[in-house]
């Protein structure tokens, strides 16, 4: 699994010109499965999700948790970040796992990171065209792969 972390002062998904969800403070999860990926990938990710240190404590140092903040989580299901643009200019996504596979694991992330939190994690919608807006605080991006585990 892959996810792009970013931390948010506000983030919401737009299905059809509607708002499918927001949330406020917290993370924005970009999460792409991958074919091989298993239930130790999503658990070893939720949580490192879950306790990475990226909000300021009292003194404005970077170490924090999502979950020491009480900040909101919302997860995206994004193929696209298992691209693979070795040969050419068109990217080739044979790397990222078929609907079938990922949904459910996509489902069980969601659902463990929320059972770390000990609350609801937003979501979009798995295969729908979103548009997800955000407001990055800091910027602070981070990129996390379960296959390399850094």
């Amino acid at each position: 699994m892959r996810a792009v972390v970013q931390r948010v002062s506000e983030a919401s998904v737009i299905i059809d010109g509607s708002c499918y969800s927001r949330i406020g403070r917290g993370l924005l999860v970009l999460l792409g499965v991958q074919q091989e990926d298993t239930k130790d990938d999503l658990e070893w990710l939720a949580g490192k999700i879950a306790r990475l240190r990226v909000f300021p404590d009292d003194e404005g140092v970077m170490n924090l948790s999502v979950a020491e903040t009480g900040g909101e989580v919302m997860v995206v299901s994004q193929f696209t970040l298992l691209a693979s643009t070795r040969k050419g200019n068109r990217p080739s996504y044979s790397r990222a796992a078929a609907p079938e596979a990922a949904r459910p694991l996509y489902e069980q992330f969601v659902a463990v990171l929320a059972g770390m939190l000990g609350r609801p994690v937003a979501t979009g919608q798995f295969g729908a065209m979103m548009q997800v807006h955000l407001v990055n605080d800091g910027p602070v991006t981070i990129l996390i792969d379960s296959r390399l585990r850094e």
